[in-house]
């Protein structure tokens, strides 16, 4: 999946993967990642993601990445912001209470840009990223995030087969593949919400399920 289709999904506006609420688990779970106020939480692939309100309110400092500008300026623009905008070689930074998004490539960040980063939030990520794609996602996540980090992540299992993604099926069992060597995994949910997503009865799912886990990176 290129960075085009990306940036073409943001301008013909075909975000049906934006959810425009706070996501209910993050609310809910937030608090076994055990982050102090003042700490920094890095948000990968993030979009116009409303979750990063959320997080500010509780007196965290947000860093999210995202490829599309039009995703970065629409997440100012609604929610009433009016950022610094500093352009750069490789990323655009915007700025505005608290937090920062920076404007271009995941896989071009380097471990300064995430050098103060006390924890990370994935709700889109992940399941946003083809099968293809994740080994590199994941290990370069890794490979830039500080030690001792905790990571609050959330996934969709359904019959792949049942539908083309995005968001695409991520198992629990691919996350302990994806992410086992490195980190301590630990399952705090898992919801059948099929019921409670009719886009994805339309479209033929048969079963979807929800899994929130936390994952703490070891120091070794």
């Amino acid at each position: 999946m290129k960075k085009e289709y990306w940036l073409e999904r943001w301008r013909q506006e075909e975000i049906g993967f934006h959810q425009s609420e706070i996501n209910p688990y993050l609310s809910r779970y937030w608090p076994e990642l055990q982050v102090a106020p003042g700490k920094q939480v890095f948000v990968p692939l993030c979009g116009k993601n409303r979750d990063m309100i959320w997080l500010r309110e509780q007196n965290l400092s947000v860093l999210g990445v995202e490829l599309s500008p039009l995703a970065v300026e629409a997440f100012f623009k609604e929610n009433g912001y009016s950022p610094r905008h500093i352009m750069g070689e490789k990323f655009d930074q915007w700025d505005a209470d608290g937090i920062r998004l920076l404007c271009g490539d995941f896989f071009d960040l380097k471990k300064d840009h995430l050098a103060q980063v006390d924890a990370v939030y994935d709700r889109a990520s992940l399941v946003a990223l083809p099968p293809e794609t994740r080994d590199a996602y994941t290990d370069h996540l890794l490979s830039i995030l500080p030690p001792a980090i905790r990571i609050l992540l959330v996934t969709f299992d359904y019959p792949q087969a049942e539908m083309s993604g995005p968001p695409f099926a991520v198992s629990t069992v691919e996350v302990e593949a994806l992410y086992g060597k490195h980190t301590d995994i630990r399952l705090l949910a898992k919801f059948d919400v099929l019921t409670e997503n009719p886009r994805f009865q339309q479209r033929g799912i048969s079963r979807l399920q929800e899994s929130i886990l936390l994952l703490t990176t070891r120091t070794a």
